[in-house]
């Protein structure tokens, strides 16, 4: 009982916390995916250097530093006057070299026996985390003018998909997806959380008007598809690394980039929808 009550009592704070952030306006937002970014590569970091080198503050800060530059050029370049994607291109390329030299330039005083890939793992951190939540500012502002629905919906068929795929899996789950990675899910329960995708998808372009309906089935089927390998990528890396969560900073859930695998994943291919092929 206390376990449920636990669970429920995080959900309740984690719900309230998200809806605050995401419709309290630009800064709010912006500050909200900046803090799940930074806690997202602090647990992705503290899992992979637990287990393959030696953590340090230093090799954490600079990993953190790394993962979140992508964001924060792209939270700089859709806050300022002028806005250019190739803007965003360069600068990034241009900070790219910098940091992992500095990465390079640290291992060279450490005594760590694999400095090679400790450098990857940092790297790893960027392009896994740190890039793509720099694509939720390009969703939130697509239109010049910043919206948190699109990426609030997004958030919604994400979980909505979870949350279906294990209620159904669990009752009649028979099918392992993935034995040698996730065990417990099934296919039954991945048929289950498609359908109920594309359900939450129609009962939300209907209620809010936001994007046309082929849109958010367009959508629904890549945070089905998508998502589902996000949230299997997570369970690979966890399987590697021989923890069973990302972290504890969730009491009851795990940490937090266990409730942003799959949204992670999803959002280069449903950024590059929205902002190239509808």
């Amino acid at each position: 009982m206390k376990g449920l009550i636990r669970r429920a009592s995080t959900a309740l704070i984690f719900v309230i916390v998200m809806l605050v952030g995401l419709f309290g306006g630009r800064y709010s937002f912006i500050s909200l995916f900046a803090i799940i970014t930074a806690l997202c590569l602090w647990e992705y970091l503290s899992m992979v250097l637990n287990r393959y080198t030696r953590r340090d503050f230093t090799r954490m800060l600079l990993g953190i530093t790394f993962g979140l530059t992508p964001f924060v050029l792209a939270t700089i370049m859709h806050m300022s006057p002028i806005r250019s994607n190739d803007q965003f291109v360069i600068f990034t390329a241009i900070l790219f070299f910098p940091f992992i030299f500095l990465a390079f330039i640290y291992e060279l005083f450490t005594r760590s026996a694999t400095p090679f890939q400790n450098v990857s793992f940092i790297v790893l951190g960027m392009v896994y985390i740190g890039a793509p939540f720099a694509l939720v500012d390009f969703i939130a502002f697509e239109k010049e003018e910043f919206s948190a629905w699109t990426v609030f919906g997004l958030l919604v068929l994400t979980w909505m998909n979870d949350t279906g795929a294990y209620l159904i899996g669990s009752r009649i789950g028979k099918h392992p997806l993935h034995p040698r990675i996730s065990p417990k899910k099934t296919w039954e329960g991945t048929i289950g959380g498609v359908v109920v995708t594309f359900i939450v998808a129609y009962i939300f372009c209907a209620s809010t008007g936001v994007l046309r309906l082929i849109d958010w089935m367009a959508l629904a089927a890549i945070v089905a598809t998508f998502g589902t390998m996000g949230d299997l990528v997570e369970s690979m890396l966890k399987r590697s690394v021989g923890v069973k969560d990302s972290g504890s900073l969730l009491p009851g859930h795990g940490g937090v980039l266990d409730r942003f695998d799959a949204f992670i994943f999803l959002l280069p291919f449903a950024a590059a929808y929205l902002l190239w092929i509808r």
